[in-house]
């Protein structure tokens, strides 16, 4: 793992942090909700939380992680796509996880660089009839010329994308 160096510049691109946590969120932002099954009992749970913490679901998405470790609050990441020249990163910290029993992941808030500006929240839940939850809740908006230039693309890619974390993190659970 390659671990991420602080410079002690990068702070958060937004006012609202943890707002993914204590709703509603905040007006002036593109908000995104999705949930999906993933899987049943305490050991899909497991797999999905682990694969949610650890960012091996977004790895297993396709996506190139750089994290100074699991998804705990304060943790930097660096999540990056496309390849050379066209390659995009998008720096994030950590803002919080959760604190209750049957329910797993991690939000992490936007700081300078990423070419949008908001947070996105991660959870996996074991409800209490054994189903096994993914759900992704975000808000985020333009912060640099080519999101602002793709204008309605980004919201419409960014729910393709956590459909595709869905799919991903249903087969992760299911080896479990």
């Amino acid at each position: 793992m390659t671990r991420l160096v602080s410079t002690g510049r990068s702070v958060l691109s937004y006012p609202d942090s943890g707002a993914t946590r204590h709703r509603p969120l905040p007006a002036g932002y593109h908000h995104l909700h999705h949930r999906t099954r993933v899987g049943h009992g305490r050991a899909a749970f497991e797999a999905a939380a682990a694969a949610v913490g650890s960012f091996r679901l977004h790895r297993a998405a396709g996506t190139h992680v750089r994290a100074d470790g699991p998804a705990v609050p304060g943790a930097r990441v660096e999540l990056a796509v496309g390849v050379g020249p066209l390659r995009i990163t998008a720096p994030c910290e950590v803002i919080w996880t959760p604190d209750s029993p049957g329910l797993a992941g991690f939000a992490y808030g936007t700081l300078t660089g990423h070419p949008e500006s908001g947070e996105e929240a991660f959870l996996v839940e074991l409800a209490a009839d054994g189903t096994v939850w993914f759900e992704v809740t975000a808000f985020s908006r333009p912060a640099v010329w080519y999101t602002r230039l793709a204008g309605p693309l980004v919201p419409l890619l960014q729910r393709a994308y956590v459909r595709h974390l869905g799919r991903r993190l249903r087969a992760l659970a299911a080896t479990a």
